[in-house]
């Protein structure tokens, strides 16, 4: 049995809210907050789940295209994540920030006293040996191999 197009754009597109939903569990029901990398990792799923609407509009290859894109580069920074929380390279020197212009020194201290440390380089959960961050880009390498399908097929 084949998939149409239209189902292999849901079945992509699914999968990145699928997993967007997986990241907003993890942060609000498990309590780890994400860092830095993480937030970096969910623009392209939340991308793609916009090009997943588009491309059920409009037809041609373009689209289907664009989410492939949109889950490489994902998977991309998947992949630079799990190097920097196996220390095989380094990360961003700042995990988080926030807008600090008009504070007074006291509330600056305040805010740096409460703020809760979330690093870059150390993964907070695993399963088989592989972070949150690895699993992304496992499975946002099959979230490209559908996306092509998808393109591939015709309407």
């Amino acid at each position: 049995m084949t998939l149409s197009r239209p189902h292999l754009i849901l079945l992509a597109a699914g999968g990145s809210a699928a997993a967007m939903l997986g990241a907003f569990a993890f942060q609000y029901i498990g309590d780890m907050p994400p860092c830095k990398l993480c937030y970096w990792q969910r623009y392209p799923h939340i991308a793609a789940i916009v090009i997943g609407f588009v491309a059920l509009l409009i037809p041609g290859r373009f689209w289907p295209l664009m989410g492939a894109l949109a889950a490489l580069t994902t998977a991309a920074l998947g992949v630079y994540h799990t190097g920097v929380e196996r220390k095989l390279w380094a990360g961003p020197t700042s995990c988080t920030s926030g807008d600090i212009s008009g504070l007074s020194s006291s509330e600056l201290m305040e805010k740096i006293l409460t703020a809760p440390i979330v690093r870059c380089d150390e993964a907070p959960w695993e399963l088989f040996t592989l972070s949150m961050a690895s699993w992304n880009a496992v499975f946002s390498i099959a979230l490209v191999l559908v996306w092509l399908v998808a393109a591939k097929t015709r309407v």
